[in-house]
């Protein structure tokens, strides 16, 4: 499965035969450094006849350069209240695609550093890598002749000393997105629930990754009764059946820091009873992205191999399926931290399957050293409707919020373009999800979709520490835990598309790369 990496070699020379074709994203011709002189005429005299050379992808015929062919994107301007880094990803997607287009088989990806943007020629070289990715049903049904749509990315360099750092920084950063493409993007019956776990041990069986998965459903039912609710019509069908897939790694050195993730992967979500009807329900299979992020996180783990870091993930894969036997809205479900929860929606499976498995992390977590718990799903569609698509939002409780957690995520999302707002978790959220009778503690939803419903990215957030105990352990508690629940519903990737495999790079700047 990692074979299909995309093979990337580096150069210090712009002329490097290797390659058949220059891929340039860089703001504008004459901002080039003297490195890059050889391009500036043939760009000149293209500028001289085409005004819009900076707002088209052009590919030009330039005698001395590989292939004697070298494609432009620009980036734009860099300079306004609005310009983040994102420009240079958005430039490579585009560069490559028409370098695609040209027959480039080995293109060479040339991004001139950029004084207020460290991380640029990284970002684009992972945008590059990104439209270079080739989805695995594809990859294995052998369509093709090969698992890559080019033979060879090349990546441009200044100092010989950047390149082999920057190739492994690219290769570790894209091997994790691209198991999160594979599980998220991949259809409900290629990633059902049995076959991402035959995935994940695959692709651990030779790394510091440990994987345990569960299936008994008897088992679930005791110590994950929410987690069994959901997966009780699925459980009928034996390759739709639900999977909990935990990770481990353990990095060298006395550990300073565990993360405790818990990833919502919903191989495809029908809605269940409150079914998803006037055709909103194409495109769930993306529902396992938090899944799939979890997943994709430990990859780059494995790669990386940091020192004096923990971390513990629960992969929460069931289907959210519709039958004789699914649960309904009105049942009452225990959940594992003893709370009576009415269901009011079985749409609103994502927070169900999670919260037993968060309880599960809470209590381990008073054993561990500095935890930090997180939550990570594509769980509403109000946190597009807030923050619109590509946003990923993260929520802190309150001994996180102390920390600055969900600022200094937003903040390490900015080196790479992987972007995030901030959100709060405020008394309404806690008040909504409040028992509305004596028959239950708290309520799961009420019988609207989250667009519709004030502050629905919010709510749900409070309804995982209420169910799962988490409560106890706020600023208030003798023991508190920072807790942080991220909505990637937004940030996940288009249908029809690939997923970005938000939020890992993120979480690789926050907890790795700083």
């Amino acid at each position: 499965m990692c074979t299909s990496i995309q093979p990337i070699e580096w150069t210090t020379d712009c002329k490097d035969q290797n390659f058949d074709g220059i891929v340039l994203v860089a703001q504008s011709h004459d901002t080039l450094p003297p490195q890059l002189e050889c391009l500036k005429a043939p760009l000149q005299d293209y500028s001289s006849v085409d005004t819009g050379l900076d707002e088209e992808v052009v590919l030009l015929k330039v005698p001395g350069a590989p292939g004697n062919r070298l494609v432009f994107a620009s980036t734009g301007p860099l300079n306004r209240d609005y310009d983040d880094v994102r420009r240079f990803s958005d430039a490579a997607v585009s560069a490559i695609k028409r370098a695609l287009k040209a027959g480039m088989q080995r293109p060479l990806l040339v991004c001139p550093p950029h004084g207020d943007y460290e991380k640029s020629t990284l970002v684009a070289a992972l945008g590059a890598l990104h439209a270079l990715y080739m989805p695995l049903e594809v990859r294995e049904a052998n369509m093709k002749p090969s698992p890559y749509k080019v033979c060879v990315l090349g990546l441009w360099v200044t100092q010989e000393a950047d390149g082999p750092k920057l190739v492994e920084l690219a290769n570790a950063l894209e091997s994790g997105r691209l198991v999160c493409r594979d599980i998220g993007g991949s259809d409900p019956e290629r990633m059902a629930a049995p076959r991402v776990a035959e995935y994940v041990q695959e692709l651990f069986k030779d790394s510091p990754v440990q994987v345990e998965v569960l299936k008994d459903v008897h088992f679930f039912e005791k110590e994950y009764p929410c987690l069994a609710a959901v997966n009780r019509c699925a459980n009928d069908v034996p390759r739709h059946q639900a999977r909990v897939i935990k990770l481990q790694y353990c990095g060298e050195g006395p550990i300073q820091k565990t993360l405790m993730l818990v990833g919502k992967g919903i191989t495809y979500d029908t809605g269940g009873a409150d079914i998803k009807a006037g055709g909103f329900m194409a495109g769930m299979h993306r529902d396992k992205c938090g899944a799939a992020a979890v997943a994709g996180f430990f990859q780059i783990l494995a790669k990386l191999r940091p020192k004096n870091l923990k971390v513990v993930g629960s992969m929460a894969m069931v289907r959210n399926s519709v039958g004789a036997d699914c649960y309904v809205a009105d049942e009452l479900v225990v959940s594992r931290a003893g709370r009576r929860v009415r269901v009011g929606n079985t749409d609103a499976e994502g927070r169900m399957v999670m919260v037993d498995l968060l309880c599960e992390m809470k209590e381990k977590a008073v054993h561990e050293i500095s935890p930090q718990l997180f939550t990570i799903a594509t769980l509403t569609g109000h946190a597009i409707r807030a923050m619109g698509p590509n946003y990923s939002i993260i929520m802190d409780n309150g001994p996180a919020q102390r920390s600055g957690n969900a600022m200094q995520w937003q903040k390490a999302g900015d080196v790479l373009g992987d972007v995030f707002e901030v959100s709060s978790i405020r008394r309404e959220d806690y008040e909504f999800h409040k028992g509305k009778s004596e028959y239950e503690d708290i309520l799961q939803s009420n019988n609207l979709p989250s667009t519709g419903t004030p502050r629905g990215h919010q709510a749900p957030a409070a309804f995982l520490i209420m169910a799962s105990g988490l409560d106890k352990f706020g600023v208030d508690s003798a023991n508190p835990l920072p807790y942080s629940h991220v909505d990637i519903a937004g940030s996940s990737g288009p249908f029809p598309g690939v997923p970005t495999g938000a939020p890992i790079l993120a979480m690789a700047t926050n907890y790795i790369l700083s």
